[in-house]
């Protein structure tokens, strides 16, 4: 049975989809429908992946989807199915490492064509309508891509099995397990060294991109090894981006990469994960450095983050887009004469802390960054330059606005909820916290019989959750925990691994698959092992652990968490790329960090060292003088007294002698 002949998008949960309802495209969401209807035709598969907020999206979706004579030529030869990466990540990566087996250049809109059983046999990314940048037309692809299927099937079904037993080998394959030790992590952040552009932060050439997994190794080998190097490295990226045009300096928030290599011209598409990112590593860096451009950019991006990202419930969207008007960059960008009109005679002030100027190759108006110099004296300066951006950004409002991917995504939310979290109990901003724990109450109401969904969109809610979901939200419940002390985020903590053990786990019990055992519609089963802007599944999964079994001193679960970290391990020397993420994980597998503090909750003297000294290999532990009940064990089984301050810092299961003084506390955790 066929489905109906027409767009069948107005009712999918995902914006993206819902953008694509009125194209005279027949699109079908990816389904067990869609793929029944594949094989009923007899037919191959047009697959397209993308995003709402994805700029060359949009193009080839104005040029080709909209356009009725493509359209009747995808409709007479394909089943046209259209898919929301962000929704379906499982899917994603699947035929974005089948595109990558062929040789090609990944990216998005990713076109795939694949055989009625979901096998792929040949793709590619943006196709325009007429052929141009050294790249066919799509009409030509198609007919091109049609005649083999009916002339060559045969060798076409060959090529799509082939290269399906090799993408399922590398994304869901089993490998011995690796023995973990210290030198793995100096070994990563060595190779990530000589990537290095220290001059303008980053990594060396263009396009740039804030990569978390690569800046949280230099981060942790700076932590482990002192290698002063790799911190100044992170500090560097950290500063030129704040100052470059990546980062929105009216409205506050950081766009996803920039084009070129001095973090000035952005795609300027902004995306939660990588604003959660951020928020961390600026608060790290603060307490590293007490340099106050970081405090000031995390309060921006965080008001940013509850003034234009925040949703029915109180949970975070997924994105904001490039585009406004049919145009990129044009709600962020700014002509000298339009500054000068919107401040008049505080115009001179504003020029003076900031710049306009855009690469020779950018077509758009100027775009505001600054120049180092300009960026340290506006933070000295910057009572005088908040009046000024919040007239600014009052003119700003007044443009159209860029399109809200409003859904929820749950693992998302995890980084996000985690940040604020962890940024509240550092900065003493309780209303953060606040903010944090009702995203998390908001994502755990949602859940149908004990599982999580992975995606929401007001009462349409998409089942089930991906790995992913479970290890961020546990380890946003362990950061909320830490930031409040209220032991029930350990036991949600605890029923998060449950259904992770329950329905993601492999049958050895020495890893987790991306989808869940009753996801149906899934041509490869795969591990998530793969970092892509953020750390992968996997390497979330393991932090989670880690950190779960440090809280309880669950040593059944830190066991479980050793081994779940040897066998990804093992998966990772195999992998050609995107094993940052494992190796971070295991590093925290190896040297977990506990601290236990007593304290009094009325006027703590121990507890603000620990807040403002951060440590993302800790886990915080407090406990109010006089507590008799929830006292966590200290390696060994022993209680820490409570009939006084004090304060313990435990590596595994060896913990150093209690410390009361708070200096000498201060002194233990900046070592």
């Amino acid at each position: 049975m066929t489905l109906p002949a027409k767009n069948l998008l107005a009712d999918e949960a995902s914006p993206y989809l819902q953008q694509h309802s009125g194209n005279p495209v027949h699109w079908r969401a990816w389904s067990p429908a869609s793929l029944e209807e594949a094989k009923a035709l007899d037919r191959p598969i047009l697959l397209s992946v993308g995003y709402a907020a994805c700029h060359w999206c949009h193009v080839m979706a104005h040029e080709s989807f909209e356009n009725d004579d493509v359209a009747a030529v995808m409709n007479r030869l394909f089943v046209n199915i259209k898919v929301d990466r962000e929704e379906r990540p499982d899917i994603d990566q699947i035929y974005m490492a089948a595109l990558s087996s062929m040789g090609e250049q990944g990216g998005w809109p990713l076109t795939m064509f694949l055989t009625p059983d979901g096998k792929p046999f040949w793709g590619g990314t943006y196709f325009p309508r007429q052929a141009r940048y050294g790249r066919p037309g799509f009409i030509q692809v198609m007919e091109a891509v049609d005649k083999a299927w009916r002339e060559k099937r045969t060798s076409l079904h060959q090529s799509a099995d082939g290269l399906t037993t090799h993408v399922e080998a590398r994304l869901s394959g089993t490998h011995s397990k690796a023995v973990l030790d210290r030198d793995t992590l100096p070994e990563l952040a060595a190779r990530i060294d000589g990537m290095i552009d220290r001059d303008l932060g980053g990594l060396r050439g263009a396009p740039k991109f804030p990569n978390a997994p690569f800046m949280l190794t230099l981060w942790l080998s700076w932590l482990r090894d002192g290698n002063c190097t790799h911190c100044d490295d992170v500090l560097v990226s950290l500063e030129r981006m704040l100052g470059g045009g990546i980062y929105d300096h009216i409205g506050g928030g950081l766009s996803r990469y920039s084009t070129d290599a001095e973090w000035l011209v952005p795609h300027f598409e902004k995306m939660l994960y990588d604003n959660a990112e951020l928020i961390r590593f600026c608060n790290w860096a603060f307490a590293a450095s007490g340099n106050d451009l970081f405090r000031l950019r995390i309060e921006d991006t965080v008001d940013w983050l509850l003034r234009e990202m925040r949703v029915d419930g109180g949970a975070f969207a997924a994105s904001l887009d490039a585009d406004s008007d049919g145009e990129e960059g044009l709600f962020y960008t700014w002509s000298r004469d339009e500054i000068e009109a919107a401040l008049g005679d505080d115009s001179a002030l504003f020029f003076k802390h900031l710049t306009l100027s855009g690469a020779p190759s950018w077509e758009g108006k100027p775009i505001i960054h600054q120049t180092s110099a300009q960026l340290s004296q506006s933070v000295a300066d910057r009572e005088q330059l908040v009046p000024l951006k919040a007239r600014l950004l009052a003119v700003r409002e007044e443009r159209v606005r860029p399109g809200l991917d409003a859904k929820t995504l749950t693992d998302w939310n995890g980084l996000m909820i985690a940040a604020l979290a962890e940024a509240g109990r550092s900065l003493a901003r309780p209303d953060w916290i606040d903010a944090a724990a009702k995203a998390f109450g908001h994502i755990s109401a949602a859940s149908r019989d004990n599982r999580l969904p992975h995606s929401m969109l007001g009462a349409k809610k998409l089942f089930p959750a991906l790995s992913s979901d479970y290890a961020a939200m546990t380890n946003a419940a362990i950061s909320l925990f830490e930031a409040s002390g209220d032991w029930s985020y350990i036991e949600q903590a605890g029923r998060f691994i449950q259904q992770l053990d329950l329905w993601h786990a492999d049958a050895s019990g020495t890893g987790y698959y991306l989808t869940a055992s009753d996801s149906t519609d899934v041509p490869i089963r795969i591990r998530g092992d793969v970092d892509e802007a953020i750390s992968s599944a996997t390497s979330q999964i393991i932090e989670a652990l880690v950190r779960l079994a440090s809280v309880t001193g669950d040593l059944d679960l830190q066991e479980r968490a050793w081994t779940i970290a040897e066998h990804a391990a093992g998966r990772a020397e195999h992998q050609a790329y995107g094993q940052g993420g494992i190796i971070n994980a295991c590093a925290l597998a190896l040297e977990p960090l506990k601290l236990v503090i007593v304290d009094a909750p009325e006027d703590p003297k121990l507890v603000p060292v620990a807040n403002r000294n951060p440590d993302p290999r800790r886990v915080d532990i407090v406990v109010p003088i006089g507590t008799a009940a929830n006292r966590p064990l200290l390696p060994g089984g022993v209680l820490p007294p409570t009939n006084r301050p004090g304060a313990w810092l435990c590596t595994g299961q060896v913990c150093l002698p209690a410390v009361t003084d708070p200096g000498e506390l201060e002194g233990l955790l900046r070592r």
